[in-house]
């Protein structure tokens, strides 16, 4: 709603010329495939994807491990005593609880590791974007996605612009 009301704002500015400028300049970018398709960004996907095998590895382990020990438990129970039988439900109940933690922390690990390896790179997007901005006399620039751009002349698209002066090496 915040977000409407300031492009609602931003527009009625604009109609009755608040602004001192006799024209606005806009373009937009989409900042999800320019990080998908600058080189840092396939690295960090390709590291991010490493990352999630191995962590996937690990709770399939354990949950193999928990599946195991449910599979012997419910093949013994008619044997067991009622004592014998709540410490083993116990025992599973713990195991299981065990393995929602590891995997609410792996979920965790991979979501601060993304945010880590992704600001980075939106950092220096940034830098960049600004330069655009200001040597082509940009009153604004948006990103299409978070803006809720529906439809755009394709002239104003700068991604293809920021993805190659990225590569290129800009804003270090």
């Amino acid at each position: 709603m915040r977000r409407t009301y300031s492009l609602l704002l931003f527009a009625f500015m604009m109609l009755f010329g608040v602004y001192a400028r006799a024209e606005a300049k806009l373009a937009y970018v989409d900042l999800q495939r320019a990080l998908l398709e600058v080189e840092d960004g396939k690295k960090a996907k390709a590291k991010l994807e490493k990352l999630k095998n191995d962590r996937q590895k690990k709770l399939d382990a354990e949950q193999e491990s928990v599946k195991k020990l449910q599979q012997d438990f419910e093949t013994q129970k008619s044997f067991m005593t009622d004592e014998v039988r709540a410490q083993k439900t116990a025992e599973f109940q713990e195991k299981f609880q065990q393995l929602q933690m590891t995997y609410a922390n792996l979920q965790k690990e991979l979501v601060t590791e993304e945010a880590k390896v992704t600001r980075e790179i939106f950092n220096r997007m940034g830098k960049i974007l600004e330069t655009m901005g200001k040597t082509n006399g940009y009153t604004m620039i948006l990103e299409k996605t978070e803006s809720s751009i529906l439809w755009a002349e394709q002239s104003l698209d700068l991604t293809n612009e920021l993805i190659r002066r990225y590569n290129a090496g800009e804003g270090k």
